[in-house]
């Protein structure tokens, strides 16, 4: 014979659906957010009935209630942390929710129901408010599991109608009398419980669709991200190699080892050769974001001195700045300038905003790269006196597969990734990346990081 949990807990195959376990796991962390809320609220209840009624009665029903608040609390913070894939855990903690329940309703009801007992006058105004108030908190605070709701609305729909019957049973008053308006009133309160009970159950149920339709929707997202990334990794590397050999193959004809290129021929070859190297540019960047989306590059901190970073990439475009014909200067920080990083992946940061800065440049211009200590950040700045750029541009600047100027005649090539990683790649360093510019003037790309202190 299967025990009662895996009973409860496979029955209807109840746990099959996301949405019991987050009724379970919302019931939970409600039971531990407002259980000093009602006890606020009982604790006052006490009290009042304490200066009208037997002390020693009212102290004994609200032991007993502060009791199972208690179990209660214990209850949800014991299995706040279930992650729903046990339902014998689950069964359990089901098991022990309804118990709960049934303890908890019973002795509130037996606290309000022995108020009205010991009221001699006719007319119970403050047990019945009581009760509905409790009611009214059940209604709003365990609508994520109709059992349950059931069972404590059960249980205080019975001490309803024994406090309405109380007094008809103890006077056996005529139709016209008050006391007969008292007990319709309970029945109209009584409809108006259950009324609002399924407003608030439909509620939470709608809500509960939303999410699961939220969750689908992220996890349909999540597997087409994982196809596109898988796409482009396995282009990408299936591409490289013919393009490898491609590109060796045109070196090779240029240099004139295979004998004299015709000069009909040269400038075809060196168009060709050019395009070859933007691919090549295209597929490493290509496979740098899907590396970076993908989490699987692995960063590689240690100290950094950001005058010698800069002076690595300065350094590494002097051959393409010399052919632009514009000059590059360094303006180094004179103060200590440590930060944690990884030193190949900011190099390429440096180089994307030097070969950016180079490239939007006038001829015979001049690109400054200034290192400066703020405070307890490093920033490193890349400034040009180029084109610049247009305002509400930020979102183009740093996006995918972006530029600025999007035109088929613009004279700047490039993928449109570079910045897009560059972003990527501060940010793992818990850095930011930033540009000022205007139109005719140019433009000057920041980075900052936090300065290390010993």
């Amino acid at each position: 014979m299967k025990d009662f949990n895996t009973v409860w807990a496979t029955r209807g195959d109840w746990f099959n659906s996301d949405g019991q376990e987050q009724s379970i796991k919302d019931y939970l962390r409600l039971a531990d957010q407002l259980v000093w809320k009602r006890q606020l609220s009982y604790c006052v209840a006490a009290i009042l009935a304490l200066f009208y009624i037997d002390p020693i009665v009212i102290l004994a029903f609200y032991s007993a209630v502060a009791l199972i608040e208690l179990l209660d609390m214990a209850l949800a913070r014991k299995h706040l942390g279930w992650d729903g894939k046990d339902p014998v855990v689950g069964g359990k903690i089901l098991k022990r929710i309804t118990i709960n329940t049934g303890l908890s309703a019973i002795t509130i009801s037996a606290f309000i129901v022995g108020t009205a007992v010991q009221q001699t006058s006719s007319g119970h105004l403050t047990p019945s408010f009581l009760l509905l108030c409790a009611s009214i908190f059940a209604a709003m605070y365990n609508s994520q599991m109709i059992g349950i709701l059931l069972l404590r609305l059960s249980i205080y729909g019975l001490a309803f109608l024994f406090i309405a019957f109380l007094d008809v049973f103890r006077y056996f008053p005529p139709l016209n009398s008050p006391i007969w308006l008292e007990f319709f009133t309970i029945i109209f309160v009584l409809y108006f419980i259950c009324d609002i009970s399924a407003k608030f159950y439909l509620s939470y149920q709608e809500r509960l669709e939303q999410i699961q339709l939220i969750k689908q929707e992220n996890e349909r997202a999540k597997a087409a991200l994982e196809v596109k990334s898988q796409f482009l990794a396995t282009v990408s590397h299936e591409l490289r190699t013919p393009l490898t050999s491609i590109m060796g193959s045109l070196d090779l004809v240029n240099s004139g080892v295979l004998g004299e290129v015709p000069e009909k021929l040269k400038r075809v070859i060196g168009i060709a050769a050019k395009n070859g190297h933007r691919l090549a540019n295209l597929i490493d960047d290509l496979l740098d974001l899907q590396k970076i989306e993908a989490g699987e590059i692995v960063f590689h901190f240690k100290p950094l001195n950001a005058n010698e970073l800069v002076d690595e990439a300065v350094e590494s475009t002097t051959g393409y700045a010399g052919k632009l014909g514009i000059q590059v200067t360094t303006i180094h920080c004179e103060e200590d300038c440590r930060f944690l990083g990884d030193r190949s992946r900011l190099i390429q940061v440096m180089n994307n905003l030097l070969s950016n800065a180079l490239k939007f440049s006038h001829e015979r211009g001049t690109v400054r790269v200034r290192v400066e200590a703020l405070g307890t950040r490093i920033r490193i700045s890349v400034h040009d006196e180029g084109v610049g750029i247009p305002k509400d541009a930020k979102d183009r600047v740093f996006g995918k597969f972006s530029q600025v100027d999007s035109s088929d005649v613009r004279k700047v090539g490039g993928t449109g990734l570079g910045l897009n990683i560059s972003k990527q790649i501060v940010e793992r360093h818990n850095g930011t990346i930033d540009y000022v510019s205007e139109l005719g003037v140019g433009s000057t790309f920041s980075i900052e990081f936090d300065r290390m202190t010993d």
